[in-house]
């Protein structure tokens, strides 16, 4: 089955009784038993909800996973996937990182015991340099967000597994169109869903997808126990988003480029980051590991700030949001 068709028609059959061709919106948050021996498969909100359950089937089918699980943020993923860690372990970042992951690493992970070092994503040999006797994961991201610098991902797992490291990427810049990590070796994929996979910036959500059972199980009890789920009409809304997430993306990236080559030549542009630019300097490794695009990201820096401040102040059909 094609990408395109299994944001379709996985996990989306029609509802038994009605034979809505579109899944309906469970607004509820209990599910009643038939009787005291018959528990129902989804009995309460907070630990599964058919919407939830339709979207998770489709996202670990897109990314080629166990399983998934959805989550309240692609903050609240991330934090899935520290779970993980405890008092006394080390964790491996890579420099090129989201913002709201430092903060976790640097701010809250210690008040918890668990302490960090950092290594270069484009320099998988800087792994060994970093890791300790206690180190247990490693964190990455490519396409990087907002450098757009774009690393071996293949490499960095290699890497990583050669010191016996848990490996969790984070593919929100690319969505599983472009970019499938488990593929080459990752262990957890985490998604903001909020971004490409919802699609339209009126929905708040993550997701993390395990490449085996046990990871998936882990990750399902944690978020259970600790709530961090979204609501049934949040996941409706993603779904409704994702089903369009093949194409949009197409458009997203033929956008994206030429955008990025009209800046490039631009007297007031001084440099732009995008790695569909023969001129990126990760343009070969993006053409062999992105599939389809380059994505709908791009980083560019102006001859002075008085200018940069004009443009993004400026703009009418982008939004300074």
């Amino acid at each position: 089955m094609r990408f395109a068709t299994k944001a379709l028609r996985v996990g989306q059959e029609p509802d038994a009784t009605f034979r809505a061709v579109v899944p309906p919106l469970y607004q509820s948050t209990t599910f009643a038993w038939a009787s005291l021996d018959d528990i129902p498969k989804i009995d309460y909100t907070r630990c599964q909800n058919p919407n939830r359950q339709m979207l998770e089937e489709v996202i670990a089918s897109l990314e080629g996973g166990a399983g998934c699980t959805l989550t309240s943020s692609g903050m609240a993923a991330i934090a899935a996937c520290f779970s993980l860690l405890k008092q006394g372990d080390h964790l491996l970042m890579a420099t090129d990182i989201y913002g709201g992951t430092f903060r976790m690493v640097e701010q809250y992970l210690p008040q918890q015991g668990i302490s960090h070092s950092v290594f270069d994503a484009h320099r998988p040999e800087t792994i060994a340099a970093a890791v300790t006797p206690a180190s247990r994961m490693l964190i990455f991201e490519t396409p990087a967000n907002p450098t757009l610098r774009v690393c071996d991902i293949a490499a960095v797992v290699a890497e990583a597994k050669r010191h016996g490291l848990i490996v969790v990427f984070d593919n929100t810049f690319a969505s599983p169109a472009l970019q499938n990590p488990i593929a080459l070796g990752v262990d957890l994929v985490v998604h903001s869903t909020t971004k490409y996979i919802s699609g339209h910036s009126d929905v708040l959500g993550g997701c993390v997808v395990s490449a085996n059972d046990e990871l998936a199980h882990t990750i399902y009890e944690w978020n259970k126990a600790y709530g961090a789920t979204p609501s049934p009409f949040d996941c409706w809304l993603s779904l409704r988003g994702l089903r369009t997430l093949s194409v949009r993306m197409e458009r997203h990236c033929a956008n994206a480029q030429r955008v990025a080559e009209a800046l490039l030549v631009h007297p007031a542009v001084r440099s732009v980051s995008y790695p569909g630019l023969p001129s990126h300097p990760d343009h070969e490794v993006a053409k062999r590991q992105m599939n389809g695009g380059f994505g709908g990201m791009l980083a560019v820096e102006f001859r002075d700030e008085a200018t940069a401040r004009r443009v993004a102040e400026g703009t009418q059909v982008f939004l300074l949001a």
